[in-house]
């Protein structure tokens, strides 16, 4: 039996739990000072988000993600998506 908020929320954002939880587990055992590994996660929280990121975007990102090389910084990406 499905848990009735996981169901929630897979019907307001058309995203499936294992995909979320596939995302979450990639973020939390990435190394964020391999670009590589920095620009699939990226790739695919765009995929997932139906939200297109330009190359530059994408180059942006990486860099300062990279840069710390620590962990995942939500407020500045999203601050860089607008």
């Amino acid at each position: 039996m499905q848990n009735p908020f996981f169901k929630q929320i897979e019907n307001k954002t058309g995203v499936s739990m294992e995909e979320i939880f596939a995302l979450a587990n990639a973020i939390q055992h990435a190394d964020f000072t391999n670009e590589k590994q920095v620009r699939k996660i990226i790739r695919r929280v765009s995929k997932v988000a139906n939200k297109p990121v330009t190359k530059e975007l994408e180059d942006q990102i990486v860099k300062s993600i990279v840069q710390d090389g620590k962990s995942l910084d939500l407020g500045k990406i999203q601050k860089m998506l607008g």
